[in-house]
């Protein structure tokens, strides 16, 4: 008898809970697709468990040194967008390393405070970029440098939410 069970095992009683409890009395055909989403959602989500604190706690690094390194490649560069990114830089970007074991839940906010830090800048870097020049090419370097940063991230989310070799979600 489990009395106590994990994550992973709560996530797959619901999964079979929806297909033997739920979808056998589903007539809809659009009920039926999203009951079947839903599963499919949540074995993703089993999926990334195992991964899930390493990943963050390696994109919260990346994600600092990222802001460091952006914010040196606009040193220079004169306006209100790059000053902030500098001062993202200043402020997020000097965070401490997150160690190898954390409590998640600092970790995790942390995370996303980081996240919209480097969507700020993306949206900063594109007036930068827009406004030509050669302060211009500065932002398209820095840009790369969180495209550098972001492409393993996609790629590492996109291998942990894959399933029977296809993506989750609708076609």
């Amino acid at each position: 008898m489990m009395t106590s069970p994990g994550i992973d095992a709560l996530i797959e009683g619901v999964i079979l809970g929806i297909g033997n409890e739920l979808m056998p009395f589903l007539s809809n055909e659009k009920a039926q697709a999203s009951a079947a989403m839903m599963q499919s959602l949540l074995q993703g989500v089993r999926q990334l468990l195992p991964v899930y604190e390493q990943s963050l706690i390696s994109e919260h690094n990346a994600m600092t040194a990222t802001l460091r390194s952006v914010a040196l490649l606009l040193a220079d560069v004169a306006g209100p967008e790059a000053e902030r990114i500098r001062e993202r830089g200043a402020s997020e970007g000097q965070r401490a390393d997150a160690p190898d074991t954390v409590v998640i839940a600092g970790v995790a906010e942390a995370h996303r405070e980081l996240g919209q830090a480097l969507e700020a800048s993306v949206s900063d870097l594109d007036v930068l970029q827009r406004a030509g020049g050669p302060d211009a090419l500065k932002a398209d370097a820095a840009l790369a440098e969180i495209r550098a940063y972001l492409t393993p991230t996609y790629l590492n989310l996109y291998q942990a939410m894959t399933v029977g070799g296809g993506f989750l979600g609708r076609s």
